[in-house]
């Protein structure tokens, strides 16, 4: 446990903040209210500096300030991860950015992560829709251990989600889908499939989404990467 206050860390990401480059972030569609402009690089120096500390992960996401929220993500502990936290947490989520951060940093390591995919990927919030692919996105990604049928059940959610026209819900499907054909050659044939069930079902939408997997899972770089 660190005893860095959140003070403390906010003094720190405010000395690394580049207010010049809100107006770029915004650019790539990222929410720049209560925002001050730290990269993601000084953000990992900082909460390597700190340390793993649940209760200052906490007091940092309640600043509603996006790096102290990314923060927060990075130095929190996966094991003291509960339910209730990842629901009041995924409710606080305003930018997309913010949203994958969380996913990778603390969400796939905390013992419901495929619990919340399945039951964000019901739910009608934009960015809580988009927690659940990234999420899956980020398990495909990661998570070395889990089995092959794992993934294969989360298709239907794929195919669930490929009709909410949503720009950055239907990116995260498609980053799911790339991701699970990423894995193995069965996950790629698999994601392949897929994605051909999407381009019949009439939606533009699942259309872009069977688009974007088909031309990164079968182009020669991807292709030998799975194969070997």
């Amino acid at each position: 446990m660190s005893i860095t206050s959140i003070v403390e860390v906010l003094e720190m990401l405010k000395a690394k903040a580049e207010p010049d480059n809100l107006e770029g972030m915004k650019d790539y569609g990222m929410a720049i209210e209560k925002r001050l402009g730290v990269s993601v690089p000084d953000m990992r120096k900082i909460a390597k500096q700190v340390g793993k500390d649940h209760l200052l992960a906490q007091g940092l996401w309640q600043t509603g300030i996006a790096e102290a929220m990314i923060v927060a993500s990075m130095v929190d502990e996966p094991e003291k991860v509960t339910g209730q936290q990842m629901e009041l947490w995924v409710k606080d989520i305003g930018s997309w950015d913010v949203c994958d951060q969380v996913c990778m940093n603390l969400f796939e390591k905390a013992p419901l992560a495929w619990r919340k995919v399945f039951d964000w990927s019901r739910r009608k919030e934009e960015y809580v829709k988009r927690a659940a692919y990234a999420l899956l996105a980020c398990l495909a990604w990661h998570d070395k251990e889990a089995p092959d049928d794992a993934f294969i059940r989360m298709l239907p959610l794929i195919k669930a989600g490929a009709n909410d026209d949503r720009n950055y819900v239907k990116k995260a499907v498609s980053w799911a889908l790339r991701n699970i054909g990423k894995r193995n050659a069965k996950l790629r044939a698999a994601a392949l499939q897929t994605a051909q069930e999407l381009k019949a079902m009439g939606s533009k939408t699942a259309k872009w989404i069977a688009n974007d997997t088909i031309r990164e899972l079968t182009n020669e770089t991807t292709r030998r990467r799975v194969e070997a």
